[in-house]
């Protein structure tokens, strides 16, 4: 049940981030709106899992994953649609 609500709260980051996105870089959505989206979503869900499995895993405490899951899901969906950015310019 747990994983269920943490995959949830992780597309609700994504939608936020991806929203975000249209703040940060006005005109520039190389992979337009939806695909912000998209990107956003995937890559949220996919450091929010690697956080709340690894970091355990690697001995550091609850609180620590805790932690790792509120801060790095937005943080890494961010670099990923900069990197996207990047990318279509080239």
């Amino acid at each position: 049940m747990e994983i269920l609500i943490l995959i949830a709260a992780m597309v609700v980051v994504g939608l936020i981030v991806g929203w975000g996105a249209g703040l940060i870089w006005k005109d520039n959505r190389p992979i337009g709106v939806r695909g912000d989206f998209i990107v956003a979503i995937i890559s949220a869900i996919v450091v929010g899992l690697l956080d709340w499995y690894v970091i355990p895993a690697m001995g550091f405490s609850d609180t620590l994953k805790y932690i790792g899951v509120v801060l790095e899901p937005p943080l890494g969906a961010l670099a990923v649609l900069w990197i996207v950015r990047i990318a279509k310019k080239q």
